[in-house]
């Protein structure tokens, strides 16, 4: 029996092949999948727009055409209210008798069937999702049609992702990629479509998902520009605004008070969604979810007789806050009226998104802000509110950055976007748990991180956690001489695998403890009963790989042998020293220390004189 205590030098060949992503040429086989998905994804996109387009043509204005109008100018008068109601009931009627998965805002949806399905996506939803929001929206819900979108289109890149011999990884990659491409389609943001997609769905930033997505989004706009050069939907930017100079001093300072009204406008549009929606659960005991769109669409319905403008998707309400059309007291109503339909409509199942609805609202907040916020124009803050409340509500900053300036190709508010959606990030964050989407996952049972960091396991070396000092046992030993040597609580004991050395010193396999567990009583020596690993490690290679082979194996502890020389043993790593690395990241996080002082400072600047500067 012996011990390993000698360090030795490890070899930097393996080292020097590790790179910074692990993203391998089969993706390259996906690229054409994902620009289908583009070019499907924009179709599917473009044709909901139509279809809400002639709802809204046909029953508020009784006329065949599927160009997207608002329904405010309608002049049906107080017999409009049954137009939305109606849409409800059949909204209702098609997720009970159809699939419940319509239901809702599309965005979390997305993410369940990406945490907990695979990516595999109902074919029929591809069908019946777009079908029951342009019933919805086109009757006049006060929702988007980007949330549709986006599961109609992750929808279709699923189902191409089925047709093939896929990873759920990759299936994955083409549902995100189908979603941003109908986000891009639908508002002609390729960048901010494909930030949407890597912030919010793929639970990754990984070249495997982001280039994948990037592309279908940029071939979805590529194909809107074609079309719009055609004439064939709105040509961009969707908001153009007037040009001003660059913003800068005090009205960074406003964009920060924007960004903390915003950050509690998220908290409040957040409750206000939920609450509803608990309210309609109070109803489960008398009355089916079938009929909650219905009521819904009664609210809407009412909504829309005190002000219009809070129906349907309301890009020209919103451009006209964007252009400082509307007063405080209009900017007021719309905020209230707006805040009121969608969390009824959204709490009581209507399918519709939140991204048109949450501009609109923050564009609100932002205008009433501006009319007393010096420095800028009304419509200006609107746009800065618009982008904090985005950042806020769905917690995706740089989504919401890039989304207000593809929107309206105003460059010169990039700053102080930046300022308004960081601080409503960090307002919502410290008030809200959960975001408005990630909530929904989280009451069906499951929970969303977040947060992205670079895996410890990812940046140590099993060379810098295996244990050196291994207690190994040699081929002739007999195993009842081994349980005896092996005492109740000693730190042999506690090893539970042991490394089979022959005369040479040479590892020939190993012996774990519950074969000398088993075999303490019989004669038989350690050569006739130790196996060969399963698996083994070396110093050279990062945790993540040994992690997944204790996984693949399911074992506790690997031998840790030289990569050229394989009988060479070098320790032993088990899974409580993968901790180890764990445990360095939490000493960074919670370890507080004051490395300087200016006492410190000026002693260390005093002793040390400038580089290239002699002493006198």
């Amino acid at each position: 029996m012996s011990y390993l205590g000698e360090e030795r030098r490890p070899r930097d060949t393996a080292e020097r092949a590790l790179g910074d992503f692990t993203t391998a040429p089969v993706i390259l086989r996906l690229v054409p999948l994902a620009i289908a998905v583009g070019v499907l994804g924009a179709g599917v996109s473009l044709a909901l727009l139509d279809m809400i387009g002639f709802f809204t043509n046909l029953l508020y204005y009784q006329r065949l055409g599927i160009h997207l109008v608002s329904p405010n100018a309608t002049t049906l008068g107080a017999i409009a209210i049954v137009i939305p109601v109606g849409g409800g009931l059949i909204v209702g009627l098609m997720a009970r008798f159809g699939s419940e998965q319509i239901r809702g805002h599309g965005i979390p949806e997305a993410m369940e069937n990406i945490l907990i399905n695979g990516s595999k996506v109902q074919p029929r939803l591809a069908i019946l999702k777009p079908i029951a929001s342009a019933v919805s929206i086109g009757t006049g819900g006060p929702f988007g049609a980007e949330g549709p979108i986006i599961l109609t289109g992750g929808a279709v890149g699923s189902i191409v992702g089925q047709l093939f011999r896929l990873t759920a990884a990759q299936r994955r990659a083409l549902l995100v990629a189908g979603a941003a491409a109908g986000m891009s389609a639908v508002f002609g943001t390729p960048v901010a479509a494909t930030l949407f997609g890597v912030e919010l769905l793929a639970f990754e930033f990984k070249p495997r998902s982001m280039v994948l997505i990037g592309l279908a989004s940029a071939t979805a706009d590529g194909l809107r520009m074609v079309m719009a050069n055609a004439g064939l939907v709105a040509p961009q930017p969707l908001f153009p605004v007037p040009h001003h100079p660059p913003l800068g001093g005090v009205v960074l300072l406003g964009a920060a008070a924007i960004g903390v009204a915003t950050g509690i406008g998220a908290w409040v549009m957040t409750q206000a969604v939920y609450g509803c929606e608990d309210l309609f659960k109070k109803l489960s005991r008398h009355l089916h979810w079938m009929w909650w769109p219905l009521i819904g669409g009664l609210v809407i319905g009412l909504g829309g007789l005190i002000d219009p403008r809070a129906l349907g998707v309301g890009y020209n309400t919103i451009h006209a806050e964007l252009l400082g059309h509307l007063g405080v007291q209009a900017l007021i109503v719309l905020f209230v009226v707006k805040m009121v339909i969608w969390a009824a409509g959204l709490g009581g199942g209507t399918s519709g998104g939140i991204l048109a609805p949450i501009l609109m609202m923050g564009a609100a907040i932002g205008g009433l802000l501006g009319h007393v916020l010096p420095g800028a124009s009304v419509g200006v803050f609107g746009l800065l509110g618009m982008a904090g409340s985005l950042g806020g509500v769905t917690r995706s900053p740089f989504t919401a950055i890039i989304f207000a300036f593809e929107l309206t190709h105003d460059q010169n508010s990039v700053l102080a976007l930046l300022v308004s959606a960081t601080v409503a990030h960090l307002v919502s964050v410290l008030v809200l748990k959960r975001s408005i989407l990630t909530e929904k996952v989280a009451r069906r049972g499951f929970h969303v991180m977040r947060e992205y960091a670079v895996d410890p396991l990812e940046a140590t070396f099993v060379r810098e956690v295996m244990d050196t000092d291994v207690y190994t046992v040699d081929t002739e030993r007999p195993l009842a001489e081994v349980y005896a040597n092996l005492p109740e609580g000693s730190p042999e004991r506690r090893q539970r695998l042991y490394p089979v050395l022959d005369a040479t010193g040479r590892m020939v396999g190993v012996l774990p403890w519950s074969i000398v567990l088993t075999e303490r009583v019989g004669r038989q020596r350690v050569a006739e009963v130790m196996i060969t690993p399963h698996a083994i490690a070396h110093p050279d290679e990062i945790l993540r790989n040994v992690a997944d082979r204790m996984a693949a194996f399911e074992l506790g502890a690997l031998p840790v042998v030289d990569r050229d020389d394989p009988g060479r043993l070098d320790g032993l790593i088990t899974e409580f020293d993968l901790l180890a690395a764990r445990q360095r990241l939490l000493e960074e996080e919670r370890y507080a220390e004051r490395v300087l002082t200016l006492r410190r400072l000026r002693a260390t600047t005093a002793a040390e004189p400038l580089e290239g500067v002699e002493e006198a």
